[in-house]
């Protein structure tokens, strides 16, 4: 036991020293991981987008119209930053990336309004960013909806209705609204949970095969082979153990920046977060030495995980709800260990259920963690017998 340990450490520390001699590790396994926290988290600080732009095409030019405007502008996600003569030069700045939306009041717009003939207001919002339009979409919807109940409750009152009939009158169905686990829709604490994890995930898949790959690629396999005692596993156990604290730290680091200091929302506790750092990591680098293991030579193993990796963003389950895909796109979602990670977050993290709720996703990810047995001796193979073809 005392050998293998030793063999581990020696390992290890010949890793250390490649750490140091080769700045792509640095600058993969530190630098770029830590700009990717820090880019992604400030990126969203605010929440959700403020002060987007949006225009207006005011044919009547009232006094209630122009008030509409203005509480258009006071909206925190719209920002009103041009009038425009007509619809067509207004549309021309949508298609020119200018605005994401404006709203069109027709000449007698309050004329009409205020004799009860219901007049026409339109607006146009541009969907090529879904989450811009559907913002825009709200405030410009909200403010028509605001400036037709002014009208009727000015004129209601001058009826002599009571404000508790007017509010009856104006909206019989009042909506009682409970967003659960993020109530005040924060992108950033939905988004970047995931977006780094991921991209952790990919720098963790191709450092592993890079690792593993450049060793037959200097045709070092037989050297290490022989520090390990011709044991697969002490070999790789001593050669990664180094990538696997410096992951460790990073995620660690990264959970209490998001949870400790920005004050994500996590009601299912500390001990949940760790876990699921702990599967993240191990299921991540597991995936690396399977890839490896598959295809044996650095370029094609590289090509595997980056591919996965890349794939793993549309098959997480943020971006579209897995439910809503095709049944076979469903089913090869459980290929990809982010999906696991988003559905073990979302369930115990962020909704503080059991994680009996999700067993089968946390079985799945030690089925990543134990891929390396597939292909161990194709890997103690290709040590002894590989010839690197540049």
């Amino acid at each position: 036991m005392l050998l293998v340990l030793r063999r581990i450490y020696e390992l290890s520390l010949r890793e250390c020293k490649i750490f140091m001699r080769n700045p792509i590790y640095v600058f993969c396994m530190v630098v770029f991981p830590l700009a990717v926290m820090f880019f992604f988290t400030s990126m969203l600080e605010n929440g959700q987008p403020q002060g987007m732009p949006v225009g207006v095409v005011d044919l009547d030019n009232s006094s209630t119209t122009r008030a509409l405007i203005r509480r258009l502008d006071a909206f925190q996600s719209s920002q009103v930053v041009a009038s425009y003569p007509s619809v067509s030069a207004a549309r021309s700045a949508i298609q020119n990336n200018e605005i994401y939306g404006f709203l069109y009041f027709p000449k007698g717009t309050t004329e009409r309004l205020l004799s009860g003939r219901q007049p026409k207001v339109s607006f146009y919002y541009t969907m090529t960013s879904v989450t811009a339009g559907s913002l825009v979409f709200r405030d410009l919807k909200t403010v028509t909806s605001l400036g037709a109940a002014a009208v009727g409750q000015a004129t209601m009152r001058a009826r002599g209705f009571t404000d508790a009939q007017i509010r009856t009158f104006l909206q019989p169905i009042a909506i009682d609204l409970h967003q659960i686990g993020n109530p005040t829709t924060d992108y950033n604490a939905f988004l970047s949970t995931m977006m780094v994890p991921g991209i952790m995930m990919l720098f963790i898949f191709l450092i592993t095969t890079y690792a593993i790959g450049t060793e037959l690629k200097f045709n070092h396999g037989q050297l290490i082979m022989q520090m390990g005692g011709d044991r697969i596993w002490v070999t790789l156990v001593g050669k990664l153990l180094p990538h696997l604290l410096i992951w460790l730290t990073l995620t660690f680091c990264y959970s209490f920046y998001v949870f400790g200091i920005l004050e994500f929302p996590h009601p299912g506790g500390t001990g949940m977060i760790v876990l699921l750092n702990l599967l993240m990591v191990f299921a991540a680098m597991g995936f690396g030495v399977f890839a490896f293991g598959l295809m044996p030579s650095l370029r094609m193993s590289m090509s595997i995980s980056s591919l996965w990796a890349v794939l793993s963003f549309s098959m997480a389950g943020t971006a579209f709800p897995i439910m809503g895909m095709d049944a076979p796109l469903q089913a090869l979602a459980w290929l990809f260990p982010l999906h696991h990670y988003s559905v073990i977050y979302q369930t115990c993290v962020f909704n503080d259920f059991s994680l009996l709720e999700c067993w089968w996703h946390v079985a799945a990810m030690l089925a990543f963690m134990l891929l390396p047995m597939m292909v161990a001796g194709k890997i103690k193979n290709a040590m002894h017998t590989y010839v690197y073809i540049p």
